[in-house]
């Protein structure tokens, strides 16, 4: 696009656009060419979420836990042919914006077995792993060499992000694993007021059952802050 538009007009034009993706937000404003309202296109491209924006996601996520926490209630022994049930909710609720948070069940009767534990605390385990790497200003590239590594045996069927950022749906940054980023990843900084889903899938390769778990967080000035509050389960992380 940035090409064709300086072949047709000369370097230095002035662009409107209505609608953009990250990718050609950033592109376009990095090739010289002026975005009409550069700044609000960038800083929408960089996923930076409002004040106001953020009490839309934090509603939209409380209305969807209580949807949740009934679905949850509801689950008895014999309504599914799984021991383990698993959702990702991804789901644009209040206000338009997205609440994007995965959890795994136990349906029982009998108690969780050690493989189903096993399954759940490595997913726990990811999950918080890289929850507790972000930092403000760090590169998309650090994260994936710092980010957690999936044991041998899950690898296949690792989730094919490890983190997204979220808004009114998924969108920019998507941050990839270790193992992924040659191919799959691009570089860019995790900014303060961004709003990020951190995944996982824990499941072997030709295993019977697996466990999805991911969390929505904020980018602070100095950390970072949890916006999901839908509990993990006791019974799987004893």
């Amino acid at each position: 696009m940035s090409d064709t538009i300086s072949e047709l007009v000369g370097c230095g034009a002035t662009v409107g656009l209505k609608r953009l993706n990250a990718g050609v937000a950033i592109a376009l404003n990095g090739c010289g060419l002026q975005i009409v309202d550069a700044q609000q296109a960038v800083e929408f491209a960089r996923a930076i979420k409002s004040s106001e924006e953020l009490k839309c996601i934090e509603a939209s996520l409380r209305a969807t836990e209580i949807g949740v926490a009934k679905l949850r209630d509801a689950i008895r022994p014999g309504l599914s042919e799984n021991e383990l049930i698993a959702l990702d909710t991804d789901v644009v609720g209040c206000h338009g914006y997205y609440s994007d948070f995965s959890r795994t069940f136990h349906t029982g009767p009998s108690n969780p077995s050690g493989e189903q534990k096993t399954l759940y605390q490595l997913a726990y385990e990811q999950v918080h792993h890289n929850m507790e790497i972000i930092k403000p200003k760090m590169s998309f590239r650090d994260y994936a060499d710092n980010a957690w590594n999936i044991p041998d045996k899950y690898y296949a069927n690792r989730y094919y992000l490890s983190a997204h950022g979220c808004g009114m749906t998924g969108e920019y940054p998507y941050l990839y694993h270790h193992g992924d980023f040659k191919d799959a990843g691009y570089d860019g900084t995790i900014e303060p007021g961004m709003t990020l889903c951190v995944e996982s899938y824990i499941g072997a390769d030709n295993g019977a059952e697996g466990v999805k778990l991911e969390q929505q967080i904020v980018v602070t000035e100095t950390g970072t802050e949890l916006l999901s509050r839908f509990p993990f389960e006791d019974e799987l992380l004893g």
